[in-house]
């Protein structure tokens, strides 16, 4: 359960803007969408395997 402490006087759309934030961060919405559809096992290695690539070309041009 996502908690948001409200400070006294604070803005109420303040608040909310925190609890979007911490909301998006746990990634639930993420996962509902992905469990919606079916994926091929073929695909989702093939997608792990392309944002593996771009993970070891990233840190290739780092140093």
């Amino acid at each position: 359960m996502i908690v948001v402490p409200v400070k006294e006087g604070e803005n109420i759309e303040r608040a909310l803007k925190k609890f979007k934030r911490k909301f998006e961060k746990t990634g639930v919405v993420k996962e509902l969408r992905a469990r919606q559809r079916f994926d091929k096992p073929s695909v989702l290695k093939r997608l792990k395997m392309e944002h593996a690539i771009y993970v070891q070309k990233l840190r290739a041009n780092e140093e």
